[in-house]
């Protein structure tokens, strides 16, 4: 699938704030994703590393639970570490113009109803980052309810194909979620059954304090990180009130005894 570029959202300098355009907007709804060139300021962004590396130390005072590894096997060094509710170790990520223009933008795109749902980090190691395999957000989230929801991904350093920039495939929002199983037996992340079938990627190659925003179902990957530095990215999710399905959907690989 090809895309169209949208003209970009207005940074407006007086108080470096976001404004999507109409056309973007319709944009994200047709494809399910949309790339944005600048959600916050070239200061504010070494202020994020410094902030984000941090949390990433080794010795960090992080949860068991909020330290997690995607890809990675348990005998073998941190390949795709991720950190769970980073805002709650350091609040100070809300208070940012990132963080209000997050928000800005998910009210545009779901409403005035539009609220946070969550944060995460993750980290590519410098040459030994692996792949964020294809995968559905909403695989990993509640099967009981239908979610309304999107993710901003906004990297840290200039993203690229070579140290992993986001993919996507346009169109993939309006499909049901496709059955994932576990990267590996030792991993927390999704990979979907079949990858070869999701479609055409569609790169997304940004500068660092860009972003890429996606629904919860839109098909999504990004590579290794082949290049000297790490590559960081901080996710900001949006969702509205999720509403009860009669039916509960059936995602066997969320059962622990499940293996695949």
């Amino acid at each position: 699938m090809t895309t169209t570029r949208t003209p970009d959202a207005v940074l407006v300098a007086d108080d470096a704030s976001v404004t999507l355009t109409d056309e973007q907007v319709a944009a994200f709804h047709r494809d399910g994703f949309m790339s944005i060139d600048r959600l916050t300021t070239a200061g504010e962004v070494i202020k994020l590393q410094a902030i984000y590396d941090r949390l990433f130390e080794p010795d960090a005072d992080i949860a068991d639970r909020d330290r997690l590894e995607l890809a990675g096997a348990a005998d073998a060094p941190p390949a795709l570490p991720q950190i769970v509710n980073p805002d709650h170790y350091a609040p100070e990520l809300r208070d940012t113009v990132a963080y209000r223009n997050a928000r800005r933008v998910a009210e545009q795109l779901l409403g005035p109803d539009a609220e946070p749902a969550g944060m995460h980090a993750i980290r590519k190691p410098p040459r030994d980052g692996a792949e964020t395999p294809w995968h559905q957000d909403e695989a990993y989230w509640d099967p009981s309810v239908e979610h309304r929801a999107i993710s901003i991904w906004v990297p840290l350093q200039e993203a690229t194909r070579e140290n992993g920039c986001m993919q996507f495939v346009g169109g993939t929002h309006v499909l049901e979620v496709q059955p994932h199983r576990l990267i590996n037996p030792d991993s927390h992340g999704l990979v979907v059954v079949d990858p070869h079938s999701v479609g055409d990627a569609v790169a997304c190659p940004l500068a660092a304090g860009g972003a890429t925003v996606h629904t919860s179902r839109t098909m999504h990957f990004a590579g290794p990180n082949t290049t000297d530095g790490p590559r960081r990215a901080l996710i900001m999710a949006f969702a509205t009130r999720p509403v009860p399905l009669e039916t509960p959907r059936s995602m066997p690989w969320q059962r622990p005894e499940w293996s695949g």
